[in-house]
């Protein structure tokens, strides 16, 4: 591991190469805590448990809503459940959304990717 997120970003569309020990590697770099994968590039997120999984923490990701398709959300080591507003915000932006472990969600994201598909990933760093 080389490098890390400079600025809190890297731009364009990684395949994520390892998740845990408190972080998360691609692109030849690592970062520790969570991220925000969107279609503009790779973002530090400051959501840390289930309990910010907020709408003003998923700001990012509907600001970008007509870039992507579906978003996959990694709550963590256990999964979790997002409130009704998160998903009625999520439901009114057009954009589908399941929630799984952040392991389970990593590599979903990357087949997804693999496909074409038009998916962003919210995920919880893990230890």
């Amino acid at each position: 591991m080389t490098a890390s997120l400079h600025d809190g970003f890297v731009p364009g569309r990684h395949l994520l190469d390892a998740v845990g020990n408190g972080g998360f590697r691609f692109a030849e770099m690592s970062h520790r805590g969570s991220i925000l994968i969107l279609a503009s590039g790779i973002y530090a997120w400051s959501a840390h448990g289930p309990e910010d999984l907020t709408g003003s923490a998923f700001a990012p990701v509907i600001a970008e809503a007509a870039k992507l398709d579906f978003l996959l959300i990694g709550t963590g080591i256990h999964p979790a459940h997002l409130s009704d507003e998160v998903r009625w915000r999520f439901r009114e932006a057009k954009i589908g959304i399941d929630t799984m472990t952040t392991p389970a969600a990593a590599r979903t994201y990357n087949v997804m990717v693999n496909e074409g598909r038009r998916v962003a990933a919210a995920l919880l760093a893990i230890d």
